[in-house]
């Protein structure tokens, strides 16, 4: 079917042919008339099978035909990003596209004026408990890879936001889209949706498993490799040398290095010469000083071979994405992550295990749906005529296993993570807090509304739902008069986007801090001690010397030391999470830092972004238990936000100052604003870190207008040359790229 034969919206489908869309897949042969007439819809198709055009398509028929908003949910805010670049496309038909991911304890009234809001599936569920007007004119809901309502952490915040909008508004349309599982039907029948399953691809899929120097594929073909002391390079060698590129993923961050560097020595006898990229200074720095995990990343790149996983910035993540898409790297060694990420097909992908270690359990088997994930990255539509998807096998028993189980077999049915305590305390308090119910019958209506119940029933949901009531009664954030309704308290912590259990830790830290006192770590340990915190692995080596710190710091800490031994355990390894964020506060340099926790920068920022959220939410809840407590924890904020000392609050606050260039701007004598407006130009430009473009940029924020008005000996000359080599410098290098320090 070509797409000009579709019931679109004027100048979509022009849109589509400067794209070079101009027939449908299959599946969306199947799908797209559906959509397009409002039925909902679950589409359960491989990996670059064209499901999102199905939504895209759908999407612009509400908005430019029937006056309605649509709402696209995505698990990952790098898919938000991707998929917001992608319905940018259609701007010149009057469509506005937003994207939302963070900032939970706001109900973004801006968000109004957008006709399709990107967003994660968490801040679907904020919108929600912010009641945002806005949200009733929503008419579309897009679930991108609904199939991780299996996922414990995303899973159950999904599966209750769909249930939510279906609930509040019963003519709203729902489109699914999902990875082909064994149970699609039954999540298409909670949906009330029409269900279209499919494993056709663009570009046909051979999966096989190297043993020995061959590799024998599902179809019974082979292919024999020359050398078979080293798989992954044989495999990937003979990829590349044919034009094509190379996925590989490995079970631990440390193999992805390990591997990508083995690798990039061997790239000599293929790649002659030096790869660049564009801004390679985001592979060494980012968000901070250079690393060492930045320079062996950089190392590699420069042989074609790139290493991706979690402890990696997003800064680095994203210059190793885009440098594979435009062809410069070759190979990325990564964690299974990456399989269910953005769309990085290649040529070829090598799995080289099956198992990984799990904390608590040890090594477990890889879900079949995970390697099919994996598996379905295999070939580039429009590029390759067919994808290969290799296990590597040791010996001739596993490769039977890997035959059987894996490429032959079945994946695993979705089962709904939403029946634990845990996971509802959060759900059930926002429900009534939001007036969605106002009843216990009214709660266990909702809830039986839930894939769960659809799976199951209800029985095992009511004890859990009791014991969780109780919970929230007893701490004072819902009462029971007849009515459940929520407490001033019990809405704010609804609000505020935490878990309860994290609620009431802050609470009783709050009524525990003495103004009189320094709380400033003990602040930190109550943060490091909530569920929505996960601590850092405490290694055996690590207990001496936190035992010593607690001891030189118990009369900070907020929270009660434990007895028991097990609490204790974990009492240390939230006080080494608490080191970590103290750490950065007292400015240790990030390289010292990553070294001293064995962390990689992905892992410090995203304790960083949690930590100011947690103090931000443990400030607004200052107003209602400690009000004393609210100015230290703004100052501290903000220190947690940059890594600084008091004394540089006032130079971060300058766009493009972040712990780096304060420090240099501050040891150099310019320790505030006005010291920032006073000195001239040319001497701002010659400290250390700052230079001609940030010097300038810097003088124009604190409104420094005297400049030109000097005489010649005080600097106007030389404020002159640089505002010119300022105006030379190419678009790209003078940009917003060169002021960023964190």
């Amino acid at each position: 079917m070509k797409v000009t034969e579709l019931d679109l919206p004027p100048g979509v489908a022009e849109i589509l042919k400067q794209d070079g869309i101009e027939t449908l897949y299959p599946p969306q042969e199947k799908a797209i008339p559906l959509a397009l007439e409002g039925k909902n819809l679950f589409l359960a198709v491989p990996t670059a099978s064209g499901k999102s055009l199905v939504a895209y398509l759908a999407a612009l028929k509400h908005v430019l035909e029937r006056g309605g908003k649509a709402l696209y949910i995505v698990p990952l805010r790098a898919l938000a990003a991707e998929k917001y670049e992608d319905l940018k496309r259609f701007e010149s038909l009057g469509v506005r596209t937003g994207v939302s991911v963070g900032d939970f304890d706001s109900p973004d009234p801006a968000l109004e004026k957008f006709d399709i809001i990107v967003a994660t599936s968490e801040k679907a569920d904020s919108l929600l408990r912010h009641r945002s007007s806005w949200l009733q004119k929503i008419s579309l809901v897009v679930a991108d890879e609904v199939h991780l309502i299996h996922d414990p952490e995303r899973g159950p915040t999904l599966e209750i936001t769909l249930t939510k909008f279906r609930k509040f508004n019963p003519d709203l349309q729902v489109i699914a889209l999902s990875a082909t599982v064994k149970n699609s039907k039954q999540l298409a029948e909670w949906l009330e949706a029409e269900h279209i399953s499919s494993e056709w691809r663009p570009t046909p899929l051979k999966e096989g498993v190297y043993l020995d120097g061959e590799v024998r594929f599902t179809d019974n073909s082979k292919l024999e490799l020359e050398d078979v002391r080293d798989p992954i390079w044989s495999l990937a060698k003979d990829s590349i040398k044919g034009g094509g590129q190379c996925l590989v993923f490995v079970n631990t961050r440390r193999s992805t290095e390990t591997v990508a560097a083995g690798l990039a020595t061997r790239m000599r006898e293929i790649i002659h010469e030096k790869v660049t990229i564009e801004d390679e200074e985001s592979l060494l720095v980012d968000e901070g000083e250079p690393t060492s995990i930045g320079k062996r990343l950089r190392s590699c790149v420069h042989r074609g071979v790139a290493f991706h996983h979690a402890g990696l910035s997003n800064e680095q993540r994203k210059s190793v994405e885009q440098a594979f898409k435009k062809g410069k790297i070759k190979v990325i060694v990564a964690t299974p992550t990456l399989a269910a990420g953005i769309n990085l097909p290649a040529r070829r992908v090598i799995i080289r295990e099956v198992h990984r270690y799990e904390n608590g359990v040890g090594n477990v088997s890889i879900p079949v749906l995970e390697i099919k994930q994996m598996c379905g990255r295999a070939g580039r539509p429009r590029y390759d005529k067919y994808g290969e998807a290799i296990l590597i096998a040791k010996s001739e028993a596993e490769s039977d296993f890997l035959f059987e189980n894996y490429l032959l077999g079945e994946t695993e049915e979705i089962y709904s993570k939403l029946g634990s305590e845990g996971v509802l305390r959060s759900h059930i308090l926002a429900t009534i807090a939001t007036d969605t119910v106002s009843s216990k019958e009214g709660l266990m209506d909702f809830l039986d509304s839930t894939f769960y119940a659809h799976q199951t029933s209800l029985i095992g949901l009511e004890d859990a739902t009791d014991n969780v009531l109780e919970f929230l009664v007893a701490e004072g954030m819902l009462v029971e008069d007849g009515h459940l309704r929520a407490t001033f308290y019990g809405k704010r912590v609804s609000d505020l986007y935490i878990d309860p259990m994290t609620a009431v830790k802050l609470r009783d830290a709050l009524r525990a801090f003495d103004p009189t006192k320094d709380g400033e770590f003990g602040f930190l340990h109550a943060i490091s001690a909530t569920p929505d915190m996960l601590p850092l692995y405490l290694r055996r080596t690590d207990n001496d010397w936190l035992e010593a710190k607690v001891n030189q710091r118990s009369a900070e800490l907020l929270l009660s030391i434990p007895t028991d031994l097990e609490e204790y355990e974990f009492f240390l390894a939230e006080v080494k999470t608490a080191c970590v964020l103290d750490d950065w506060l007292q400015e240790l340099e990030e390289e010292a830092l990553l070294e001293k926790y064995t962390i990689g920068p992905g892992d410090l920022h995203n304790k960083v972004e949690i930590g100011e959220w947690l103090l931000y939410s443990m400030r607004e809840l200052s107003n209602i238990f400690n009000r004393e407590a609210y100015p230290p924890l703004t100052e501290l904020m903000t220190r947690v936000r940059y890594g600084v000392r008091r004394e540089l609050l006032d130079l971060v606050k300058l766009r493009g100052v972040g712990r780096a260039r304060a420090r240099s701007l501050f040891d150099n004598g310019v320790k505030t604003l006005d010291d920032v407006r006073e000195l001239e130009l040319g001497k701002l430009a010659r400290i250390p870190k700052i230079g001609d473009i940030l010097a300038l940029n810097l003088k124009q924020q604190v409104g420094d207008v005297r400049q030109r008005k000097r005489p010649e000996s005080e600097g106007k000359a030389e404020a002159t040359k640089i505002e010119a080599r300022v105006e030379k410098e190419p678009k790209s290098q003078a940009g917003q790229r060169k002021l960023i320090d964190f």
